[in-house]
């Protein structure tokens, strides 16, 4: 007759025992241990990465047709990853994707949990001292001397060389306990704290934050309105408006783009100015935990006069040159009161340059602002480019967190290489029995505990019993 195995069984009956008794049993002896598990944190920080590396690399928060064209199902990406699957997955938003967001609580609760278990009863016990009443107590240290002594000053003599070494030294009685780093121990704790604090922040900036982008011409007020994304909790501002005072570009004497601006003014309902700003790349606006980014630009509109008339204003449109396929604006200008004729006007950029080409193709003139050119019997003159700047649009409430867990890891880091030494002595019989441990730098800490030795009065040398 074969006999079945039951260990399965009891370990399962075990696990539903615990269960049963009540969830707290069920949390502290099966749920908590196996979040605090370092596996289990190496496993969740390996996904999250994996999952960070994809959205960086996967352009994030683009439209359908976008993610058709660069991800179509013929041929697949990998033989599998096309515009469906990457939205379906939500990897075109990786980072406010509630899968993502539900690993990055994971890791966080898995970083309470062995700050719990383990950082804090480590920290307790450093903070406890006590006395060894026995010789072999010490000896089973990996650092101990027995130093003979004709008095008993020896512990005397100890505790104030450690006191300028800057340990902490307890006496009683013939006994020494001294400790020296303790904030070495409180360095890995503050490390965890400090990834807690970047973990709720990106979680936070994620929930309530939002990111937009606007394409504004000089002289136009925009608000707040079409957002790209947003978390559930976002919180977008209605009673205040952004106005474009003015947007220009910088060019080198090459004619390259150097630096280009864009004067922004905060204005209430009202139209009173809240706050005025000039901002460029690098140097943004921010306002009520908003954030104006200087992204991109373009060119909005031509302003011109024909003859006597007033200022008038067309749109331009972003066109690609046939010669070189560098970008270029233009638009159509017509001639005549009923549109009968026209010309086609060219610029390459803001410098005040511009190509006009007749009905046939054919340039016919090169002018600048302010010049005035006679076509087909009527003057017309070019008087102002019209800018528009491109700005990013974004608020992450969680930014303050990220910066404080940041400053507070940088801390944790620099206070965890600090060595947590700890000494222990014992006068018995006229023999001083010193001995220490410490966690780092053994070797230095070995030295140093051997000079401290030859310095004690002795009626023979101190014979080291153990050395490391």
């Amino acid at each position: 007759m074969t006999q079945i195995s039951d260990k399965p069984f009891h370990k399962s009956l075990g696990a539903a025992t615990l269960l049963l008794r009540g969830p707290r049993r069920f949390w502290r002896h099966e749920f908590l241990p196996l979040l605090a598990n370092l596996q289990v944190a190496i496993a969740l920080l390996l996904v999250i990465a994996f999952f960070s590396i994809a959205g960086t690399v996967i352009e994030q928060g683009q439209s359908w047709d976008y993610y058709q064209e660069h991800y179509p199902e013929h041929p697949a990406l990998f033989g599998f990853l096309t515009a469906q699957v990457l939205v379906a997955m939500g990897l075109d938003r990786v980072y406010s994707s509630w899968w993502y967001l539900t690993l990055l609580m994971l890791l966080a609760a898995s970083l309470m949990a062995c700050t719990w278990t383990r950082q804090m009863p480590m920290l307790r016990v450093a903070r406890r001292w006590f006395y060894y009443q026995k010789p072999e107590s010490i000896a089973k240290l990996p650092l101990h001397w027995a130093i003979t002594q004709d008095t008993d000053s020896g512990i005397e003599s100890l505790g104030q060389i450690l006191r300028q070494r800057q340990f902490q030294v307890f006496c009683q009685e013939g006994r020494l306990y001294a400790r020296r780093g303790l904030v070495g121990r409180i360095g890995p704790i503050l490390v965890h704290v400090s990834l807690l604090l970047i973990l709720a922040g990106a979680v936070w900036g994620a929930t309530t934050g939002f990111l937009t982008q606007a394409l504004v011409a000089s002289g136009e007020t925009f608000q707040l309105a079409q957002v790209l994304e947003r978390g559930p909790w976002a919180r977008i501002p209605q009673n205040w408006q952004v106005r474009v005072n003015r947007f220009w570009i910088e060019y080198s004497p090459s004619g390259a783009v150097e630096q280009f601006y864009s004067d922004l003014s905060v204005v209430d309902r009202q139209g009173q100015e809240l706050k005025r700003e000039t901002i460029q790349v690098n140097r943004p606006l921010r306002f009520d935990g908003v954030t104006f980014y200087q992204a991109n630009w373009d060119l909005a509109a031509v302003k011109f006069t024909l003859n006597q008339s007033p200022v008038l204003q067309l749109p331009l449109t972003k066109l690609r040159s046939p010669q070189n396929g560098s970008q270029v604006w233009g638009t159509w200008i017509p001639t005549k009161t009923d549109l009968s004729a026209g010309v086609s006007l060219i610029t390459p950029d803001m410098q005040g340059t511009f190509l006009i080409y007749d009905e046939a193709g054919q340039l016919q003139h090169t002018t600048h602002l302010g010049e005035g050119i006679t076509i087909n019997g009527i003057t017309l003159t070019l008087r102002e480019v019209v800018g528009a700047t491109g700005l990013q649009i974004k608020s992450d409430p969680g930014v303050p967190l990220v910066y404080l867990g940041f400053a507070l890891l940088m801390a944790g880091v620099v206070m965890s290489y600090v060595s947590y030494s700890q000494v222990w002595a014992l006068t018995l019989n006229g023999v001083l029995h010193v001995g220490g441990k410490t966690n780092r730098a053994a070797v230095h800490f070995a030295e140093e505990l051997g000079a401290i030795a030859e310095t004690i009065p002795a009626a023979a040398p101190g014979t080291p019993i153990a050395h490391p």
